[in-house]
């Protein structure tokens, strides 16, 4: 059933009857919050299945009593998370779920094996035999982190959020506290127009990456992220056309532009302030477009490209 779907009526809203219980070390439930947590952080010792569902879906209901019957019979060596999409939408759609059930298995922080729609006893028994056995290989070698971060930065940078935050999160299964990669994380959540997921993962980063000055960052970029402009840009625009030394209108418009991530025009309205009046409000133009390059990453070609021509525009 698809997530987009209308509950069926009369459909209950209560959990099908499981054997998982409030405290349970094995089976228990996960949301947005706490995601990183008890699905990527902990998958670095186990495998974690992660169910999707939703209450009011049939498959749902029965599969899931022979999934967890499946995972009690590994003795620990897998352990079950489940996610009920009406009540964490957002996990839903940053994982691109699109119909439910769909189980993911995740072993050292990446995705290793799923499948969608409901399954036999026989295959689900299969499914989890299979990570019990991964586990027991052993894990896999470490990554390459610095190498890591630059695909991630270039992924992102290229438009693929999904892919960069896979890999971020393979960094942070092997070092929880690595910033730059918890920057990138949030990052892609902010690419995804996930907001409300980002500020989780700012809120609930490590007391050791929330200190580091580098983390700022994240929080930068979160902050313009959710920057609304009070007009619209043909608003500014018009008042530009009277006026081309308003630069409080053309400050204005380059953070609309930002905001519609128009990056290469946000770029052009700030070098354009700094090249009629660099000292306007104490160098607020180019304060503005060090935030910007700041909240994208130094990866991404409109920050390369904007040091360019911020760089021409100060010293020519």
């Amino acid at each position: 059933m698809l997530i987009g779907m209308p509950k069926p009526p009369g459909s209950k809203s209560s959990a099908p009857a499981t054997s998982g219980a409030a405290g349970d070390s094995v089976i228990f439930d996960v949301t947005t919050a706490d995601f990183q947590a008890k699905v990527f952080q902990a998958s670095v010792e186990k495998p974690v299945i992660v169910d999707f569902w939703a209450p009011w879906c049939g498959p749902c209901n029965q599969m899931m009593p022979l999934l967890e019957e499946a995972v009690r019979a590994s003795a620990g060596a897998v352990v079950m998370a489940k996610v009920n999409i009406d009540q964490n939408p957002d996990l839903a759609q940053a994982l691109r779920i699109q119909s439910v059930p769909t189980v993911y298995a995740f072993f050292q922080g990446r995705p290793v094996d799923g499948f969608t729609g409901a399954q036999s006893a026989s295959h689900l028994k299969a499914f989890v035999e299979a990570l019990v056995k991964m586990a027991r290989a052993g894990a896999p070698d470490a990554i390459d982190v610095p190498a890591a971060l630059k695909q991630a930065a270039v992924c992102l940078a290229g438009g693929d959020p999904a892919t960069a935050q896979a890999i971020y999160g393979e960094i942070l299964a092997q070092d929880e506290t690595n910033v730059a990669a918890w920057v990138g994380l949030v990052r892609t959540f902010i690419a995804a127009g996930q907001l409300e997921q980002a500020r989780g993962l700012i809120d609930g980063a490590p007391e050791s990456v929330a200190k580091n000055p580098e983390f700022e960052a994240a929080r930068t970029a979160l902050s313009l992220a959710q920057a609304k402009p009070a007009v619209s840009v043909k608003d500014l625009e018009d008042r530009l056309a009277r006026n081309p030394d308003d630069h409080a209108a053309r400050f204005d418009l380059a953070m609309a532009l930002f905001a519609g991530e128009y990056r290469a025009e946000a770029v052009d309205a700030l070098i354009e302030i700094i090249s009629r009046n660099r000292e306007w409000e104490e160098e607020k133009a180019r304060k503005q477009l060090l935030q910007f390059f700041e909240a994208w990453g130094p990866a991404d070609p409109a920050s390369l490209a904007g040091r360019r021509r911020l760089s021409t525009a100060l010293f020519s």
